[in-house]
């Protein structure tokens, strides 16, 4: 799931490489968040993540979009004095277990986010990830509930279920302080 219209790309030119299975690239609807994102194309690799802040005090692993929601918090979480490592994971499976095993090491408190439902979501494979590997880590998830979600545009959903930016703020300071 690519954060924004470079990623789709990237995805794209890497899906048609020899040797790579097929899989599905998912994307939002609405508008996109870069303006130049004609640039040249690079080859993901599947199941890789990318490291797209360092931070001390918690970790937010987000995937598709509501990256771009994450990074607005952190940076408002940082005016505040609270240092927080960002992880786009990009792929829901397979997860990048390189960069979840360095999360799980690093960190005690772990937020993921996701535009999708948390019950059986990234949420839920990263909270796996860290009980199948022993990580003593309290995960916040945030993503749709498991309930039939309400119809709005995508911002009345995103704030609804607190994921929008300022909802990420929040869960932020919550854990911290």
């Amino acid at each position: 799931s690519p954060m924004n219209e470079v990623e789709v790309r990237h995805l794209l030119y890497s899906a048609r490489l020899p040797g790579t299975d097929a899989f599905v690239i998912r994307y939002p609807r609405g508008r996109g968040v870069v303006r130049d994102w004609r640039r040249p194309m690079e080859a993901i690799e599947v199941g890789t993540g990318r490291l797209l802040k360092e931070g001390t005090d918690l970790a937010v692993l987000s995937l598709g979009n509501v990256g771009n929601f994450a990074a607005e918090a952190i940076e408002k979480a940082e005016s505040e004095g609270i240092s927080v490592e960002h992880i786009d994971l990009r792929f829901a499976k397979p997860l990048d277990g390189e960069l979840l095993h360095r999360v799980g090491k690093k960190f005690k408190k772990i937020i993921t986010v996701e535009n999708g439902v948390i019950a059986g979501g990234v949420g839920s494979a990263v909270l796996e990830f860290m009980n199948t590997h022993r990580y003593d880590v309290e995960i916040t998830m945030l993503g749709v509930p498991d309930e039939f979600p309400e119809h709005g545009t995508p911002e009345q959903l995103h704030h609804k279920y607190g994921f929008d930016p300022e909802g990420i703020f929040r869960t932020i300071i919550d854990l911290v302080k």
